[in-house]
């Protein structure tokens, strides 16, 4: 069991939720009964999509542990799910296991990931996300393919003739799917016969449920060795937050609410470090989403870093982390040619940007007890949307100028 604990003064507050393993088993004594904390379609694939996007970044996160880095995993996922839609039966499921689609049961799988997709790009929200399989005209797609993806998913995988002019094609399309968010997804050109490209992208930019009144505050924040750069850091006192703290993992968490039902997850480990491979670890649906219903609403003086950050990176070496060698090998895409094709590269592109103001302004009440939250050092964050549990950005922060925009 873990303990998510905070305390008043000598008074301590305790709830207990239990960890659970990837067999959906809860540790425990025979007495306790598990819970389905998702019970609609729609929760159940945004469950599998972050857990896809939870195993992607652990991966990510492993490649350089020194490396501050981030992603947004729902593009890839959709971007994913389109090209199993061109694949035997075979490559299918080793396709949909690594995307956790193997415990859906959902017949109407293409339609509950659209359905996601659609409900989590309201402008409220501030989030966008875009997907497109890029294929090389060498392959003679099956027009069956190209239709079929298109109907579902409303996106026509791309056609490359090879050379800049699919460059240009390419970052258009996803700079008008992006609002002009997202410039520049590709910086040099699909390669030529390069077979089969993914690309992903996405931009957040949401607002708080609670404005800051201090902002574009020059802060030190630490670094690991001892060293610290100064940021541009937002503060507010007597914030409401949901806080807890985590003797298991060596961090306090905070939950941030922002508006439409979006939250923003901060993970602050007890002393500086760069390794936040025990919380990287941790990290499933389940387990967030039960740090959602035990996490303790308090007032805080709530000091964040303004975050700006890009990153831009090739998500294919990452694969055979994710249990996907043999299809690499081997992807068998024969519903979208009859000649051998294989995966060249993953494109992703993530922005997220926060700023300080919010939908509401904070109260001057004055808490019996007010906590201190200052992420100065560093730190691991997601943003989640609570209604359906989606995963919408994951990353982790060693130093803030390391992924500035």
């Amino acid at each position: 069991m873990r303990c998510i604990t905070l305390l008043f003064g000598f008074w301590g507050l305790l709830h207990c939720h239990a960890q659970l393993s990837d067999t959906g088993v809860e540790e425990g004594t025979a007495d306790e009964e598990f819970v389905d904390l998702f019970t609609t379609p729609r929760t159940k694939m945004a469950a599998a999509t972050s857990d896809f996007g939870y195993n992607l970044f652990r991966q990510l996160a492993a490649q350089d542990p020194q490396t501050s880095v981030f992603l947004s995993p729902l593009s890839i996922s959709a971007a994913l799910t389109q090209l199993s839609m061109g694949a035997s039966e075979r490559a299918q499921k080793l396709l949909y296991r690594a995307l956790r689609y193997h415990t859906l049961q959902d017949s109407r799988l293409h339609d509950t990931l659209k359905d996601l997709i659609f409900s989590l790009q309201t402008p409220a929200k501030g989030f966008t996300s875009a997907a497109r399989v890029l294929l090389s005209r060498r392959l003679r797609s099956n027009l069956e393919f190209l239709t079929a993806v298109e109907t579902q998913y409303g996106t026509r995988p791309q056609l490359l003739m090879g050379g800049s002019r699919d460059l240009k094609t390419v970052n258009e399309w996803f700079k008008q799917q992006t609002a002009g968010k997202v410039d520049r997804v590709l910086s040099t050109p699909p390669p030529r016969n390069g077979g089969v490209a993914l690309v992903g992208a996405a931009h957040f930019k949401g607002k708080w449920a609670t404005s800051f009144s201090q902002a574009n505050r020059m802060e030190p924040f630490q670094t690991d060795g001892g060293a610290s750069t100064q940021v541009v850091m937002i503060q507010q006192k007597h914030y409401p937050i949901k806080m807890g703290i985590d003797s298991d993992l060596s961090c306090t968490i905070a939950q941030v609410p922002m508006e439409d039902g979006v939250s923003m997850y901060f993970f602050l480990p007890d002393e500086v470090t760069k390794n936040l491979t025990h919380i990287e670890e941790t990290l499933t649906a389940e387990f967030v989403q039960d740090l959602s219903m035990t996490l303790h609403t308090v007032q805080a003086d709530l000091m964040l870093p303004l975050l700006k950050l890009s990153s831009s990176t090739d998500l294919l070496p990452l694969f055979s982390g994710l249990g996907l060698t043999d299809w690499l090998a081997d992807p068998d895409l024969v519903k979208i040619t009859n000649q051998a094709a294989k995966l060249s590269t993953v494109r992703h592109k993530a922005i997220i940007e926060t700023a300080a103001g919010g939908a509401s302004s904070s109260s001057d009440s004055q808490a019996a007890n007010q906590f201190v939250f200052h992420v100065d050092r560093p730190f691991l964050f997601l943003v989640r949307d609570e209604v359906s549990g989606a995963l919408l950005f994951i990353g982790k922060v060693l130093n803030p100028q390391d992924l500035k925009k």
